[in-house]
């Protein structure tokens, strides 16, 4: 098995995260709240988000939330490379 690089893998997931959460965004800017809400309605199997979607988000708020989403992701990234380089680098030595 191959050694994954943990600061790559990381990256990879912190871009990934922000490239949804930009997604997120642009959704919302066009198709508008009904389109939110029918669009995270059908993915999430029928549950309702329309109590849930708030369109009036800051853009501050936007900011902070695409800070937290990459530094979250990376960790994520980081976790499942560590976990993965541990468990099977043991194994095949």
């Amino acid at each position: 098995m191959q050694h994954i690089n943990i600061k790559k893998f990381a990256l990879a997931w912190g871009v990934a995260g922000v490239v949804f959460y930009l997604g997120c965004i642009i959704l919302m800017a066009t198709v508008g709240r009904e389109g939110t809400i029918l669009f995270f309605n059908s993915l999430l199997h029928g549950l309702d988000t329309s109590p849930i979607i708030r369109m009036d988000v800051p853009w501050t708020e936007a900011l902070i939330g695409l800070v937290e989403m990459f530094i979250l992701g990376w960790l994520f990234g980081a976790l499942i490379a560590t976990v993965y380089n541990i468990s099977f680098n043991k194994k095949y030595r």
